[in-house]
């Protein structure tokens, strides 16, 4: 089945949230890119930060909802949690046409969507049967993150992918260069990549002297070269990558169902 085209956004009531908590300046940056596309617009993102959070849901606790202002929610959950709790309980009467996630503060690329919690948002979306979009903005630790980018380009991109069907499991992963405006060499739709984890890990001793673990974030080059978002958006592209949320493997799923009959 196929999610058909938005035709007139200013029309389409639109929710933003993400994962790195209401008070983060991508959250900002999206609001921004949001409100130039629809004059509906909603938040609801989680009261801190839970990056790395990927499509957890908060079962063992009650969440808490605190309206911030007119259209604006905090929830002490994950970004799968506010998405819940906005789609079907406070925009309950009235669900959103799209679901925009971001603007995170560093790449989703390769391995990084099955962590990442501004993927699980747009995923959590498409499963409740809404268009989702996660944006993402590059950045290295020796400067300042460049919002410029994602909040010029970010508009234009939204616009044209709501403008084609999408099939209804899918939901769109977008991640932003680190180049300002001017050097971004255009747009391209790519599959996802794939590296090779090399987690740092470092254990050290707490005041008492008893030791423990801190997982640091290294990556490695990746499997292959060639169009994939990891490479592509390293080379100052802004990628596209379609994410399907049945991980089911077709032809695996033949081999085994063979030798189980």
């Amino acid at each position: 089945m196929l999610n058909q085209p938005i035709k007139d956004l200013k029309k389409a009531r639109i929710l933003v949230t993400n994962d790195d908590g209401i008070h983060a300046p991508g959250l900002k940056a999206l609001e921004q890119i949001a409100r130039s596309l629809s004059d509906d617009v909603w938040v609801c993102a989680p009261e801190i930060e839970q990056s790395a959070a990927s499509h957890s849901l908060t079962i063992h606790r009650p969440l808490r909802i605190r309206n911030i202002s007119e259209q604006r929610y905090a929830v002490d959950g994950g970004p799968t949690d506010c998405v819940l709790l906005a789609v079907e309980q406070i925009l309950a009467e009235h669900k959103p046409d799209l679901v925009l996630s971001g603007v995170n503060r560093g790449g989703n690329t390769g391995e990084d969507v099955t962590y990442s919690g501004t993927v699980a948002a747009a995923m959590e979306a498409t499963l409740l049967g809404r268009r989702g979009i996660a944006l993402s903005q590059e950045f290295a630790d020796d400067h300042p993150v460049k919002w410029a980018t994602a909040e010029h380009y970010g508009p234009d991109i939204i616009k044209r992918l709501v403008s084609v069907a999408w099939d209804t499991d899918t939901l769109m992963n977008v991640n932003f260069p680190d180049v300002v405006v001017g050097s971004v060499k255009g747009i391209k739709a790519v599959r996802q990549g794939r590296r090779k984890l090399g987690y740092r890990l470092e254990e050290r001793l707490d005041p008492r002297g008893r030791p423990y673990v801190w997982i640091g974030s290294s990556r490695q080059n990746p499997f292959f070269e060639g169009e994939n978002d990891i490479v592509v958006v390293k080379d100052g592209y802004i990628t596209v990558t379609p994410l399907f949320v049945d991980l089911t493997h077709d032809e695996t799923l033949e081999r085994v169902a063979q030798v189980l009959t």
